[in-house]
């Protein structure tokens, strides 16, 4: 099943980069790679993955930093200078956009594919099911 994004707006979280995404989305991935581990600060990283002509930056491109991995083979992060937030990137071959799909503004109602790198996987992610919900942050804090 084909898969598109119709004008889906996102941007950094200080809103100096902002952008435009419209197109046929190849993929997207959960990835639980130790490089996207790291990168994100999180337990994966959530991409789609789709065509570089698909991408309008509609405002601060000026703050977009790049940082490519010596060691990988096409692995990269672009961020915000301002705030650290990941925005899109090209590969380095040119080939593929990747977004960062938490930089997306709306809830553009698409599934994972799959979830990849599952043997980096850190052994907390399997609990976070069991733990307890709160609507916001919990008054506790």
């Amino acid at each position: 099943m084909v898969q598109e994004l119709n004008k889906a707006s996102g941007q950094c979280l200080c809103g100096a980069i902002q952008y435009e995404i419209t197109g046929e989305i190849s993929s997207f991935h959960i990835c639980y790679c130790s490089r996207c581990r790291h990168s994100t600060g999180s337990a994966h990283a959530s991409n789609i993955f789709t065509r570089p002509e698909h991408i309008s930056w509609k405002s601060g491109e000026s703050f977009i930093q790049r940082f490519e991995l010596e060691s990988a083979k096409s692995w990269a992060k672009q961020f915000c200078k301002a705030c650290g937030s990941s925005v899109p990137y090209v590969n380095r071959s040119e080939t593929f956009l990747v977004v960062p799909a938490g930089s997306l503004n709306e809830d553009i109602h698409i599934a994972p594919d799959d979830r990849i790198f599952c043997d980096d996987r850190c052994i907390w992610v399997e609990r976070i099911q069991a733990s307890p919900e709160f609507p916001a942050l919990p008054s506790k804090f």
